[in-house]
């Protein structure tokens, strides 16, 4: 992905949501994954993407295992206790031979191993055609606790969808002011508040606004969501997330779409759009250019998901 990457990051999701997947790790890290690894000089949270379980920074790097492992003998610890664990890059490699190769490489490093509660944890994995060691950090999936949230909507989107729309949108949140003008119940805007990303919520429904509220104050988080028609927002953004309504109460007109979407436009430079149906020519008629885009789907369900710029 970057030249001369600094971390390993290993991944898993369902065949329904690959494309989803990618396109948030193209946002997240930088570049194209591969099958089931990415490599990047981007360092993320590892619990930041619904879809990451392991990441590896890369601070030995060999040809063969023999190597990797005399490298480990080089590692500092102190009286520090360790863990090593295998992850699974290119190459498929069995329980039994997994094993192996960790107490190969845990076998060279200079301390005590310590297999529950160890000071540091490493990880070695084979990726690219080369042996990779280093620090080791498995991710936590804390959006699954969203998914009880005392309001729910049967058309809003799940949690892991929408952290990884919120990563699309806010890739990197230092410094960034970003909205969510339609939240709804706020299942984008909960994604966005727990990972740190400043996000402002608003509904034009005033039932949908306490709705999101209430959510909000369940998990802890904090943020505002107020009652408002986004077309008559003022004041600019760095990012915004339009999901379109598109349930049976809230059927649009390609007029009315066309006048959020400009709308949008005025707001952020960068947006993410959350449709039901290919809209590509009226988001370029709004004056965005498409920059990534993907088809998350659920069964026969499908939602079009644009990165615009």
């Amino acid at each position: 992905m970057e030249e001369n990457p600094a971390y390993l990051y290993a991944f898993a999701c369902h065949e329904d949501e690959r494309p989803l997947c990618e396109m948030e790790l193209r946002a997240l890290l930088g570049g194209t994954p591969g099958t089931r690894y990415a490599l990047s000089g981007r360092e993320i949270d590892v619990s930041r993407s619904p879809f990451v379980r392991e990441r590896l920074k890369i601070e030995a790097s060999s040809a063969s295992l023999e190597e990797i492992a005399e490298a480990a003998s080089r590692f500092e610890l102190g009286e520090a206790t360790f863990k090593v664990r295998y992850i699974e890059a290119d190459g498929e490699v069995d329980y039994a031979r997994r094993r192996e190769i960790e107490r190969a490489v845990g076998g060279r490093f200079r301390g005590r191993a310590e297999m529950k509660r160890p000071d540091r944890r490493y990880g070695v994995a084979f990726a690219g055609g080369a042996w990779v060691l280093g620090e080791y950090a498995e991710s936590e999936p804390v959006w699954l606790r969203h998914n009880e949230k005392p309001r729910q909507y049967s058309t809003a989107l799940g949690t892991r969808t929408a952290r990884a729309v919120a990563n699309i949108a806010v890739p990197r949140p230092e410094g960034v002011r970003a909205v969510d003008p339609c939240c709804g119940i706020g299942t984008v805007l909960i994604e966005a508040l727990s990972m740190g990303i400043d996000m402002e919520g608003f509904d034009l429904n005033p039932l949908a606004a306490i709705g999101a509220r209430e959510n909000l104050a369940h998990f802890g988080l904090p943020g505002s969501v107020r009652v408002a028609d986004m077309r008559k927002l003022e004041g600019r953004y760095d990012a915004l997330v339009l999901d379109l309504p598109y349930n049976l109460c809230s059927v649009l007109s390609a007029e009315e779409r066309l006048d959020m979407l400009r709308s949008a436009r005025r707001l952020a430079d960068r947006c993410v759009i959350v449709a039901t149906q290919e809209i590509r020519a009226e988001i370029e008629a709004a004056g965005f250019a498409v920059q990534d885009s993907c088809i998350a789907r659920k069964g026969a369900f499908a939602r079009h998901i644009l990165l615009c710029v």
